[in-house]
């Protein structure tokens, strides 16, 4: 099994920033995509960012294009999500996954792993 642990969550003021890692353990693959999903209270789950093996391609959902970059190490076997300007629609808890393949897709069925979840709040 694979075992996925998102930590850098906090609470933030509007316009400032965060940094979640997740650092993927246990069974291990030879490629593997990496997303960042959240979670709003009331809301649907949904996409966030993604990124392919290479890191060579990353995927935004709009709401946080320009703000937020997802990245990889693959050494640490771990992702980040870099977070700027945040705003209040950006509380929610955050997820990451890791699909066993090379899609870096959008959608939840995507993917096989998920961590527990990071809470992130940003006060206005």
């Amino acid at each position: 099994q694979v075992q996925l642990v998102e930590s850098g969550g906090g609470l933030v003021q509007a316009g400032g920033s965060l940094r979640l890692s997740c650092e993927a353990s246990g069974r291990t693959f030879s490629r593997y995509s990496m997303g960042w999903f959240r979670q709003a209270p009331g809301k649907e789950r949904e996409f966030v960012a993604s990124i392919t093996w290479s890191g060579g391609s990353t995927y935004y959902a709009d709401s946080v294009k320009g703000r937020f970059t997802i990245s990889r190490d693959n050494a640490k076997n771990t992702a980040y999500l870099q977070m700027n300007k945040l705003t209040a629609e950006d509380t929610a808890v955050y997820y990451c996954a890791l699909d066993p393949g090379v899609r870096a897709g959008k959608r939840e069925d995507e993917y096989d792993y998920w961590g527990q979840g990071t809470q992130v709040t940003v006060s206005s």
